[in-house]
Order: C-alpha cells, then structure tokens, then sequence
C-alpha cells in the first residue's frame, strides 16, 4: 500500500491523490456509521427518518442528541452509539493522518 523506504518519496501530486483516497475512505466509514445509527434510531425509537437523521449525526459529531427517548432499548443504543461515535471519532482523525506521518517518516529514512 505505502512504498518502500528504500523507494523515492511520492510525488506532491502522487500524495494528494493518496490523501484524497484515505480521505475517501474515511468518508465511506462514516456513512456506514451514519446508517447504522438512523437505522438504530429509526428502529429502537420509532423516529421517523428524518428525526433519526438528525440524532445520528449530532451523537455521531459529539454534540449530543436532540429528542427525547422514550424506550429502554432505545437509551441502551443511545448509550452505546455515543461511546462507539466518541472512538470512532479519533480513529478517523489517526485515518486522515496516516499517509501524512508515513510521509514525514519516509522522508526521514529516504536515501538521497
């Protein structure tokens, strides 16, 4: 996936094409995420799909939630969405940043 340390350092273009395919997946995870979370909502509050839209994204983004929940089972998701959007958080964050550290990395051990 990366290259070589042994190989020459990626091109400034070649970088950004990289950053924009890390950044594209990370987007994919995210949306994946989402869908979960308003299908939890949607299914465990019985929200409609709009309602289950707008609390996903505020727990998924860490502002917290919007409507009031009325179930066990769907304070228990609650619970669990908001602990997993909090790790879930900084894992995207460290994704972004993976090809950028590789490359600072790289140029540290590149023979020139």
């Amino acid at each position: 996936m990366f290259e070589h340390q042994t190989k020459p350092i990626l091109s400034r273009k070649a970088f950004a094409g990289r950053m924009v395919c890390w950044l594209g997946f990370t987007l994919l995870l995210l949306l994946i995420s989402l869908g979960g979370g308003i299908m939890g909502y949607h299914y465990f509050e019985s929200m409609p799909w709009i309602d289950a839209l707008l609390n996903a994204s505020m727990i998924l983004g860490g502002m917290g939630e919007i409507d009031a929940l009325h179930t066990t089972a769907g304070k228990l998701f609650a619970a669990f969405y908001a602990i997993y959007s909090g790790i879930f958080l900084v894992v995207c964050g460290g994704l972004l940043l993976v090809p950028v550290f590789h490359r600072v990395l790289h140029r540290f051990h590149a023979d020139r």
